[in-house]
């Protein structure tokens, strides 16, 4: 579960719900009433405490914030919650919850990992917050959640806790397997001609050069997982064991969740989210149910198509007891057409 910390209400705020999705890349709020009418919203820079500092990335939500609480009519709301990136330790949800709860925007504050946003987005079953979600974006993570409360969930803080995939590692896993076909240490691969060609280079080495020099921003490297997928979708060996790779991550991640909170042997949703999964490439996505399929048979994958705000507002609303209205409201307010079952 997330970190909450009681606060002082603000003014004419019971039963509102303050809700913040925060990536890497973009941020998104939405004040909603205690009947599921979303009043307020604003869209604000990523959120990176890693890189920027926590009280300067709190900063960049804080604009936002004030947008949407502006649009609201409001200074605070009763309930605050957070689905943060970079909040994948406790330690690190209880130092960020701090850092929001010294904002004052609201009564009470949650914060969880982003992920929980897009696990409760795509449930369903409002009455019944239970499944396991994978995000692969940047990085990879998963989370599961039950009606009692109990959760799973993984460090997801790199090599180091034993991740691999996402965007990042797969154009990171690309370039090295093309530098080594160039030079003769690797096997053949069409990733040799594609990767480079993306920036208009004619090489490998000027690739790799223009990346090392700067020449090249290192944040571009994200710009290479969509070519690694065109290149396996045209059948190349080294680019489609990459694709199959990533596939099995977020099948194995899946598992484990659901083992932990005991719905192996029962249906359970497993929700797909992140840039890379809902993209649906073909041989990630059919390699995806094809394994969860083997491993966790009564396990019903989707991809997630709801905004992950949406999930924070739905969390807030179980925190503030909501009637069933109020989650039918909400989630009109954020319906997209139906995504892939």
């Amino acid at each position: 579960m997330g970190l909450s910390t009681p606060h002082g209400t603000g003014p004419g705020a019971s039963g509102t719900v303050l809700a913040i999705d925060a990536g890497n890349s973009k941020t998104d709020v939405a004040v909603v009433t205690a009947e599921g009418q979303v009043v307020g919203a604003a869209r604000g820079g990523g959120f990176q405490p890693p890189q920027m500092g926590v009280e300067p990335a709190v900063d960049v939500l804080a604009d936002a914030v004030s947008r949407a609480l502006a649009e609201a009519g409001m200074s605070s709301v009763g309930h605050v919650s957070a689905c943060l990136a970079n909040a994948d330790l406790p330690v690190e949800e209880r130092e960020l919850a701090e850092a929001v709860r010294r904002r004052d925007w609201g009564g009470s504050v949650d914060v969880r990992n982003d992920t929980f946003a897009i696990l409760r987005a795509g449930l369903v079953e409002d009455a019944e917050p239970r499944g396991v979600a994978v995000v692969c974006g940047a990085g990879i993570n998963c989370v599961g959640m039950l009606p009692d409360g109990r959760t799973a969930r993984f460090p997801a803080i790199g090599k180091i806790s034993g991740d691999w995939g996402g965007g990042g590692a797969l154009a990171q896993e690309a370039l090295w397997h093309a530098a080594r076909a160039e030079d003769g240490r690797g096997g053949a691969t069409a990733l040799m001609g594609a990767l480079p060609a993306h920036f208009g280079l004619p090489s490998m080495y000027a690739l790799i050069e223009a990346l090392h020099l700067g020449h090249i921003p290192a944040v571009r490297q994200h710009e290479l997982t969509p070519v690694l997928f065109a290149v396996a979708a045209d059948g190349d060996s080294v680019a489609c064991s990459l694709v199959d790779r990533m596939a099995e991550e977020v099948v194995a991640m899946s598992v484990v969740a659901l083992d932990r909170l005991g719905l192996l042997d029962e249906t359970a949703p497993v929700l797909l989210g992140g840039g890379v999964l809902a993209a649906r490439h073909h041989r990630l996505d059919d390699g995806v149910r094809t394994r969860l399929a083997e491993r966790a048979p009564k396990a019903v994958p989707r991809v997630v198509a709801e905004r992950p705000v949406l999930g924070a507002i739905l969390l807030g609303l179980d925190e503030m007891g909501a009637p069933a209205s109020a989650y039918a409201r909400a989630r009109a307010h954020y319906t997209l057409p139906a995504s892939r079952t």
